[in-house]
């Protein structure tokens, strides 16, 4: 049901009303530039799904608007290729997940895979999902690199010990990515999961350096920044590391992706699941952007109501 807090109400539960933003808490967080070591198939075709993770840490309530990506298509193909993106987000194992099906801890196995520890969660956050089909973001692409080389790529062999599928050389693309409506997510560790479609060719999410180098943002400190995992159609709802599981070595390789993340955090937001979630977010929002209208511009919401709906999702416990 959507919130009926009133501007009003906002300016009471303060005691104050301010014509201006009471403070600017700009969220940016990116992994850093590609480095050439792997490209991954992350990519939606039927009959078969293939999708590549890697993590990210939110130490505040936070509003998502804005992501990039970086990934490989076929030398020679028209950026108008790209039909389609679609994110997904989730939680770190064991939440949403049925550990049920694994054998337990410390490990955490299932028949097929060695581990679950550290991995996306088994489903996505059905809230956090965008989809440009859906008319849920925008994207733009824009050419980086005409040829570029991977070392590695994992692109049919995703199993256990399956080894890379080899270098290949691509045009290196970066997909610029609106949310609309943006992602509102509570402090906390999670794994960002891009796919994107390309008409008559891979799309293959490139990685970049692990541990994270400038200009990438360091996690911070005290939290451990976790590889990059994939699974497909046959695999799901388990996942396999790329680096160990995949593409092996002594020792084995870790990666991280190329993306990047961009919104506001919210300081005083209200927590998911208590009963003043929905008014206490408000209000903290209203004081922030000098009024809920305000509020509701800056953030990239179409209404105030379409941010009250918003507001309503990310409450529920």
């Amino acid at each position: 049901m959507r919130l009926q807090v009133s501007l009003v109400a906002a300016t009471l539960a303060f005691g104050v009303w301010l014509a201006t933003p009471a403070w600017a808490q700009t969220f940016s967080f990116s992994t850093g530039n590609p480095d050439g070591r792997l490209g991954a198939l992350s990519e939606r075709s039927s009959p078969v799904e293939t999708e590549t993770a890697d993590d990210f840490v939110l130490t505040q309530t936070t509003f998502i608007s804005r992501a990039s990506i970086a990934g490989l298509m076929p030398l020679n193909t028209p950026l108008t290729s790209i039909n389609n993106v679609e994110v997904e987000l989730y939680h770190v194992f064991p939440l949403d997940s049925n550990v049920g099906r694994t054998s337990g801890p410390p490990i955490f196995s299932t028949a097929q895979v060695p581990t679950r520890v550290n991995s996306p969660a088994d489903v996505e956050i059905d809230a956090a999902t965008r989809d440009g089909s859906l008319g849920t973001l925008g994207f733009t692409a824009s050419l980086l690199n005409g040829n570029f080389l991977v070392t590695d790529t994992v692109v049919n062999r995703i199993f256990n010990h399956a080894g890379s599928d080899g270098p290949r050389t691509g045009e290196e693309v970066e997909i610029a990515i609106t949310f609309t409506p943006p992602i509102i997510l509570p402090a906390g560790h999670y794994f960002f999961r891009p796919v994107a479609q390309v008409d008559g060719g891979d799309f293959l999410y490139l990685s970049a350096p692990r541990p994270i180098v400038a200009p990438g943002t360091p996690f911070p400190v005290g939290v451990t920044d976790l590889q990059a995992w994939i699974r497909n159609s046959s695999l799901a709802p388990d996942w396999l590391r790329i680096g160990t599981d995949i593409i092996g070595g002594t020792p084995a390789p870790t990666f991280n992706m190329t993306f990047s993340l961009n919104g506001e955090t919210v300081p005083e937001a209200g927590t998911p699941g208590q009963a003043n979630c929905g008014g206490k977010t408000v209000s903290a929002l209203a004081t922030q952007f000098g009024g809920i209208d305000a509020a509701s511009t800056e953030l990239g919401f179409s209404s105030v109501a379409a941010l009250q709906d918003a507001i309503s999702v990310f409450c529920q416990p």
